[in-house]
């Protein structure tokens, strides 16, 4: 029997970091959870690789939005997999959709190609695309080592029929990880009704600025994005 995988989105180093002490078996390692994650700096990269040797896996996305991606974005995600590859990362994450909502087989096979031998996620431009089962299958054909996947729906929780669906079409082709609204509460019925054996939550919490001073005139907080140590232990205490 599989053992279960729980994958945790991180927005910093110090949340990766966070996210391995509380157990986490890999980590997405994201930045700007506002923009929904894109490729972190070099220097953040460079940092988090010298400091772990757990599996981080760094998403590949030059910015927010949609994922019709120009050339000269396409040529930021080539040089960013061959950063990811130079400082040894086991795996990366990315997803490209042309304008009809399919998946960009061409160039998503060229990014994998250059990849090796790292793995590659396909993320949730996937619960963009406008037919999914058949998006499986053009995945699978790019080399793809999985698919992230919240059903087409916000949250992975309200569409388990069809994340049910795509862990069975997927066979051992390609693994299905559900995720997006994954929580402690819910992770246990989700692998269970859809047969999923990894799965994806950024347990986030806010964390409030330490700053002893504070300009009033700004209006502002300053917090930042971290994660729910206690809340990774509970769903690894689910798994």
């Amino acid at each position: 029997m599989a053992i279960p995988i729980l994958e945790i989105a991180v927005f910093s180093v110090e949340a990766a970091l966070d996210a391995f002490k509380a157990g986490a078996h890999r980590v997405e390692f994201c930045e700007n959870p506002f923009e929904g994650g894109t490729t972190p700096s070099y220097g953040s990269l460079a940092t988090l690789s010298m400091l772990t040797d757990k599996p981080v896996f760094p998403i590949i996305r030059p910015r927010g939005g949609d994922f019709l991606y120009t050339e000269n974005e396409f040529n930021s995600m080539r040089s960013d997999v061959l950063l990811a590859r130079k400082l040894n990362f086991p795996g990366i994450v990315l997803g490209l959709l042309t304008s009809e909502g399919a998946i960009d087989t061409d160039r998503t096979k060229r990014l994998v190609d250059l990849a090796r031998p790292m793995e590659v996620t396909f993320h949730r431009a996937f619960d963009r695309c406008k037919d999914p089962l058949h998006a499986l299958e053009e995945v699978i054909k790019t080399g793809c080592k999985r698919i992230l996947t919240s059903g087409q729906v916000p949250n992975a929780a309200d569409n388990l029929p069809l994340l049910k669906k795509l862990v069975q079409q997927a066979g051992d082709r390609i693994i299905i990880m559900p995720g997006s609204g994954v929580r402690s509460n819910n992770i246990k019925e989700i692998m269970k009704e859809t047969g999923a054996i990894e799965m994806h939550s950024s347990a986030r919490k806010i964390i409030p600025s330490q700053m002893i001073y504070f300009k009033a005139t700004m209006h502002e907080s300053l917090q930042s994005t971290g994660v729910d140590t206690v809340e990774i232990k509970k769903m690894l205490e689910q798994l």
